[in-house]
């Protein structure tokens, strides 16, 4: 459900712009929808994720100036800003509060060495960079219809890619089966009686 509340405003975004080919209503629409994202998660979830709040304020401010200003370049802007944020977070959180946001996430699913945490949460970091530089440079040296494209297929896939990597990395490196032998010797330590 929560990955279907992510892709909604994206999917409304492309939409509107296609049908009526015009980014100022894709985008005021888009504001809309992240707004109803933010909502929905808050009455479904109880919570709102980080990551939504992020995208939420970024699309609000750069939304915001794309209409204002009539420039489009403003919401061309959002996706690598979002990205670069991301990137700020895992590394800030890693370096100034000792916290590996990935491992915070994934850990309960996968016991791996702190090393190899921290290799992730940088892979994952430098990931969202280069995501914004990709995300730029469509923006700069394509049409809008292309950029629109790319939002809608090209984010998702360069996610899915970074997916991919992580676990290719993991499974070269023989970490997926010393996590699946943490993960053994962990259930045998419950279960046993001292």
């Amino acid at each position: 459900m929560r990955q279907l509340l992510d892709i909604l405003p994206v999917v409304i975004f492309v939409s509107v712009f296609f049908s009526y080919d015009d980014i100022y209503l894709a985008t005021a629409l888009l504001m809309v929808a992240l707004a109803v994202q933010l909502a929905l998660e808050k009455i479904i979830f109880k919570a709102v994720k980080s990551q939504t709040k992020v995208v939420f304020v970024i699309a609000l401010i750069f939304g915001g100036m794309t209409i204002i200003f009539q420039n489009d370049l403003f919401i061309k802007w959002k996706p690598t800003i979002v990205n670069w944020c991301f990137a700020a977070i895992l590394i800030i959180s890693n370096l100034v509060f000792k916290q590996n946001l990935i491992k915070k996430i994934v850990g309960k699913q996968l016991l791996l060495k702190e090393l190899i945490w921290k290799n992730i949460n940088y892979g994952w970091a430098l990931g969202f960079f280069v995501a914004g530089i990709v995300n730029l440079a469509v923006a700069y040296s394509f049409s809008t219809d292309i950029w629109v494209t790319f939002k809608l297929i090209g984010g998702p896939l360069i996610t899915i890619s970074y997916a991919i990597i992580t676990i290719a990395y993991l499974i070269r490196g023989g970490h997926l089966k010393q996590a699946e032998n943490n993960i053994d010797e962990e259930r045998v330590d419950k279960n046993q009686v001292y």
